[in-house]
């Protein structure tokens, strides 16, 4: 009767233990909001500004009060929900090709690998898988936004304009020209015939130069200007420097224009840019190639898509199949395939990173082996290379940009601000 009585109020103490333990486990991972239909916990939280504190302590930062941090947490948390929300009606999602895409560009940020940098994040007294997932969030929540600004921020051909000239004319006060200059002098009262004369002479010496003769002899023997014993050089000169002829004359000028002939006052000139300093050119490698995407789908195993494209490569490797028809027939980039695969001169930065490390190293005619990106299986083959001046495409990318930055930075809160207003949210750990 001891030994029942005994055994009976052990296991009360265990169920009583179990019923304790489970309501701990309840209280640590309890719902402290709901946004709409979803709900964030107590452990979404902890997890998060564990992160936080992680990244802040290793980057020597100071960091909030935990109150704050805590508060801050939450509020990202309810604006990820509202972002991943809108991401799942639009049916948005990241593949994990995706995400290993990302992992890798951020282990290369580091200096890193992916192992290396999923053992940081352990030493940092963090979980890979959380780590994992809070990249995914972000991707998820970063094309969202970009959509959603694309959509509110309109940036016209005249605002980009604008800014140009703002910028160009800020750049012109550190802009020096070195400029040579010829010139034939018009007599104050020249008749026609000798004005025909005259312009017949400066056509005829502009021919020259365009054919590649030496400005600085020509100058020598021709010219009336007062630089004409130093070649027609005038030096190194900015625009506030310069005669008022000259400097209409260089604005929007590149090195090496011949501009003229151009009528003064004085007579008739001829202008050369010699050079320039204070100016960024930009040079840009770019490459035209052409290739044959198949996309793993549901009646499309991972495995086949690869064997289809080893497939063509034998085919076309062995002379039977030429690589534009097989783009055409058989590429899931219609966009591409249309053109028999080919992409047009382009930045291979633009593309994925396992493209564009596929291009890398092929020669021109050279096609590569099959590739896994995240877009799918590819074959690619290298067409041509070449390096362009980009230096007018690239200021005019950075004034969008600049004016992008701007607008965006002002639309991405008032669209935020608009996304929680419109949206059921209720805290419940501030709740008696």
């Amino acid at each position: 009767m001891i030994k029942k009585m005994l055994k009976t109020l052990i296991s009360g103490v265990i169920v009583v233990t179990s019923w304790q333990a489970q309501a701990e486990l309840t209280k640590l991972d309890e719902v402290i909001a709901i946004v709409n239909e979803e709900v964030i916990l107590a452990s979404d939280v902890k997890i998060l500004t564990h992160s936080v504190k992680a990244r802040a302590i290793k980057a020597g930062q100071t960091l909030p009060s935990q109150e704050v941090l805590t508060q801050q947490a939450l509020d990202k948390l309810i604006l990820d929900s509202l972002q991943l929300q809108m991401a799942k009606k639009m049916g948005m999602r990241i593949s994990n090709a995706q995400l290993e895409d990302t992992l890798n560009n951020i282990a290369r940020g580091n200096k890193q690998t992916v192992e290396q940098l999923r053992q940081s994040v352990i030493a940092d007294g963090g979980d890979f898988n959380d780590y994992k997932e809070e990249v995914r969030i972000q991707i998820l929540t970063n094309e969202v936004q970009r959509m959603q600004m694309r959509r509110r921020i309109t940036i016209s051909d005249q605002d980009v304009d604008n800014l140009l000239a703002i910028i160009n004319e800020q750049g012109q006060k550190n802009l020096q020209y070195r400029v040579n200059h010829i010139m034939l002098r018009v007599p104050n009262e020249a008749d026609s015939a000798t004005m025909e004369s005259l312009q017949a002479e400066i056509a005829d010496i502009q021919t020259q130069l365009n054919a590649g003769e030496s400005f600085s002899t020509l100058a020598l023997a021709v010219s009336a200007g007062p630089k004409a014993l130093d070649g027609g050089d005038w030096g190194w000169m900015n625009i506030n420097e310069m005669p008022t002829l000259f400097a209409e004359a260089v604005t929007n000028a590149k090195k090496g224009d011949i501009i003229g002939p151009i009528r003064s006052g004085a007579g008739l000139h001829i202008i050369k840019v010699a050079d320039m300093r204070g100016v960024e050119t930009i040079l840009t490698k770019e490459v035209n190639a052409r290739h044959i995407l198949v996309k793993p789908s549901v009646i499309l195993s991972d495995d086949k898509a690869k064997s289809l494209l080893n497939g063509y490569l034998a085919r076309i490797q062995s002379g039977d199949a030429d690589f534009a028809e097989l783009a055409k027939a058989y590429s899931d980039d219609t966009g591409s395939a249309v053109k028999g695969g080919e992409l047009g001169w382009a930045d291979p930065s633009i593309y994925v990173p396992a493209f564009k490390l596929a291009l890398q190293d092929l020669n021109k005619g050279e096609i590569s082996p099959v590739f896994r990106s995240s877009h799918g299986w590819h074959i690619v083959q290298l067409l041509d290379r070449r390096t362009q001046d980009t230096t007018e495409k690239a200021n005019r990318q950075k004034a969008w940009q600049l004016l992008y930055n701007r607008r965006s930075a002002e639309e991405s809160q008032a669209w935020l601000n608009e996304l929680k207003q419109e949206a059921y949210i209720r805290i419940l750990n501030n709740e008696s």
